[in-house]
């Protein structure tokens, strides 16, 4: 029984399922970082409201360029919230990874 080239068959059998790993891992932190920009935009966008500013302007300027059409921003009352899509090749998928946040302010007396 000749086993050469066995080694290169397994990896090229493999090479797919590594790959989707890769993606998997590479969305799901992409995830995680929209979640911490989220965070940081509402936080400042709360100060802006406070403030007296504009709590959208404030929200969006917070947020990296790529991220410009991908985020919602909402004040209702004193409270700002955030919806960002994280970047993903495929729309469906950032769509449903959709992460917010939100954080509340009250005026500077």
């Amino acid at each position: 029984m000749d086993e050469r080239g066995q080694a290169t068959v397994e990896l090229v059998a493999a090479l797919p399922a590594l790959l989707l790993a890769g993606l998997v891992s590479l969305q799901l932190l992409a995830a995680g970082y929209a979640m911490t920009l989220a965070d940081g935009a509402a936080e400042a966008g709360a100060l802006a409201l406070a403030a007296g500013g504009s709590a959208p302007d404030a929200a969006r300027a917070a947020l990296p360029g790529w991220a410009e059409d991908d985020v919602s921003v909402a004040v209702e009352g004193g409270t700002v919230s955030v919806r960002l899509r994280p970047p993903s090749p495929f729309a469906a998928l950032a769509e449903r990874l959709a992460v917010s946040s939100s954080a509340a302010a009250r005026p500077a007396r």
